[in-house]
């Protein structure tokens, strides 16, 4: 039976669009140049390199999965690669680091994260030969960059994830693996941990009903931030101590709040984006992490340097994909999933049963649909406390 998942209205995101704010697809205009695009040639001298946003290649998240995907692809094809990481967080110093990556000669770049929007509109124009292929950078962060309705560049692909998703997915396994009592904490109220949250509801939501239970409740709040802080923490100290049992943080080093709080009070945890339990779990206490909604960086970046390589990149550019289930019989091929291997599947949420989800996700018998536009979550069964900012 199809089941319909509001966590709001409307869905979030179309499958593909060209990176035009409206939506739909425009002309490739600006200064992108046809040989942005020309295959074969610009592939025999293909050289990669990688920025990092305001982290570093190890912080078990964004930049050191992009890191690890990029080198593992040059080394296995022989191709020079190299990464640059700028001296702070602000556009400038991405713009330099750019500057420097294409001075020194490498002309596909891969840049992680939505920090980067006002870096690619002004380096794409500036560098209509070098091919760069952003994740997680939406037509709304370019647009507003760009100061205008529409954008489309020729030498410019980008990834985003249908967070919804695997937020969902969270929601869903915490509660079928017997927990009640939840919590959401998101960084900022950007689109993409909007689409985590809401989901993350939706599905917690969704298990609720479907075991007839009445007394699942949610704490939902955002920390205004990318970081975790002593307010933050204090915070999450409150909630684990007032009967929260697990808490999913999205948001950068917003994490630290919620893990650090967890293992002082005892408490679960959700990871975002990678798969964090080795990360959490060993610095924090151990059995701490149940799962962890994840987007498939890794996988994104395989394809468009294999495009790129194999002289298919007019099949990419000027395009943003929103990724997600590709796959109802392998979970490991969709661009969200929880991972196989270290969610703490138990009697109440098997393999099996993941499985089973995930098929009913692909093929369509379950739909996850947000609004991202929408002040706070809903939900018809379980109980959510709105806090809004707590800074």
């Amino acid at each position: 039976m199809k089941k319909r998942l509001l966590a709001v209205l409307v869905a979030a995101v179309t499958a593909v669009s060209l990176l035009a704010c409206g939506g739909g697809s425009s002309s490739s205009g600006g200064s992108g140049s046809a040989d942005a695009g020309s295959g074969d040639a610009a592939a025999s001298d293909m050289k990669v390199a990688m920025v990092t946003d305001y982290g570093d290649i190890t912080d078990q998240s964004f930049n050191q999965t992009t890191y690890e995907a990029c080198k593992a692809f040059t080394e296995a094809n022989k191709i020079d690669f190299t990464y640059y990481k700028p001296e702070g967080d602000s556009t400038a110093e991405r713009e330099a680091m750019i500057d420097k990556a294409v001075a020194d000669g490498y002309n596909v770049l891969v840049l992680p994260g939505y920090a980067f929007a006002e870096a690619i509109v002004a380096a794409a124009e500036t560098y209509p030969e070098v091919k760069f292929v952003a994740l997680d950078v939406s037509e709304y962060d370019l647009c507003t960059a760009a100061g205008t309705d529409t954008y489309s560049q020729e030498n410019v692909y980008s990834a985003v994830y249908q967070e919804e998703i695997s937020g969902y997915m969270a929601g869903y396994a915490a509660v079928k693996m017997g927990y009640k009592k939840l919590g959401f904490l998101g960084g900022m109220a950007v689109p993409a941990v909007i689409r985590y949250g809401y989901g993350f509801v939706a599905g917690a939501n969704d298990a609720a009903k479907e075991m007839g239970l009445t007394d699942v409740a949610i704490n939902y709040a955002y920390g205004n931030q990318f970081y975790g802080d002593a307010d933050i923490t204090a915070a999450m100290d409150t909630w684990y101590k007032g009967g929260t049992e697990v808490v999913f943080a999205c948001g950068g080093g917003i994490y630290t709040s919620a893990a650090e709080a967890a293992g002082k009070e005892g408490g679960k945890f959700i990871g975002v984006d990678v798969d964090q339990k080795a990360l959490v779990d060993g610095q924090y206490g151990e059995g701490m992490t149940i799962t962890s909604a994840m987007k498939g960086l890794g996988a994104t970046v395989n394809t468009l340097l294999t495009a790129i390589k194999d002289g298919k990149w007019d099949e990419y550019k000027g395009q943003i994909q929103s990724l997600g289930m590709v796959s109802g019989d392998d979970p490991t091929l969709n661009y969200v999933q929880l991972p196989m291997d270290t969610t703490v599947w138990n009697d109440g949420f098997t393999q099996d049963d993941y499985k089973a989800l995930v098929k009913a996700l692909a093929d369509g018998s379950v739909t996850v649909t947000v609004d991202a536009a929408a002040a706070e979550p809903t939900a018809d069964t379980v109980a959510i406390t709105f806090l809004g900012n707590i800074k």
